[in-house]
């Protein structure tokens, strides 16, 4: 172990990794995010405030008990290359670190107690097989490994391949993703509290159609949890 550790910290001198928010080197226990970025994450705190902003969000279209989402994403911010990597640089070990991140943060405030399941939103097996990876679920297994919450991915499955949301109106988002998912095995969900994750949300439009494709499942209860809002 001695051995391991000591040739980390040669590896880290020789090739120093970089956090991802200020390109600052990072020093030994911190991952892909430096201390003073961290710190400086412009967090919603969302999870202390009942009926916040995102759980308005869903009320009159979907039975949501709790939501919330971990920072605020604003275009320009140097933030906003955390998603940047964790979407489109094929960075998907940034999902499981901060899904332990926000973990390990919002587990004390009791938002994830009763909790049964937790489900990523998921991607058609195409765009995932493009992708490499679904973001979504990576950032689950962070939340699973840090609160010991089980992980889910196949009683939610996405049927359709549909266009990506990026610049779509509210309502193209909406009709765009109507009736793309399907729950495999109901009865399983059955008496359920459900977390669903996903990485950024910005109308809505896709968690809401999870979440009313799943809302088939008798007595199921769902929360919604998100990286980050726009």
């Amino acid at each position: 172990m001695r051995i391991k550790h000591y040739i980390d910290y040669l590896l880290g001198l020789l090739f120093p990794h970089s956090c991802i928010v200020c390109d600052g080197s990072l020093v030994q226990g911190e991952e892909y995010i430096c201390t003073m970025c961290n710190a400086r994450l412009p967090r919603t705190n969302f999870h202390l405030i009942k009926d916040n902003e995102i759980e308005m969000r869903f009320w009159g279209k979907a039975n949501i008990e709790r939501a919330t989402s971990y920072f605020f994403y604003t275009k320009g911010s140097d933030f906003r290359k955390i998603l940047y990597q964790l979407k489109y640089q094929s960075n998907k070990d940034i999902g499981e670190v901060l899904g332990r991140y926000l973990g390990k943060e919002i587990y004390p405030s009791g938002f994830f107690d009763h909790i049964d399941l937790i489900i990523p939103v998921p991607l058609h097996p195409k765009r995932e097989k493009s992708r490499g990876y679904n973001q979504s679920e990576w950032l689950a297994k962070g939340i699973t490994n840090a609160t010991g919450i089980p992980l889910n991915t196949t009683l939610l499955i996405r049927t359709s391949n549909n266009k990506t949301q990026t610049r779509k109106s509210v309502f193209d988002r909406w009709t765009n993703v109507q009736d793309i998912f399907e729950v495999t095995h109901p009865e399983e969900l059955e008496h359920k509290h459900i977390l669903l994750i996903d990485d950024v949300l910005t109308t809505g439009a896709t968690l809401l159609s999870c979440a009313i494709t799943l809302s088939v499942c008798k007595d199921i209860k769902i929360s919604i949890l998100t990286l980050a809002v726009a």
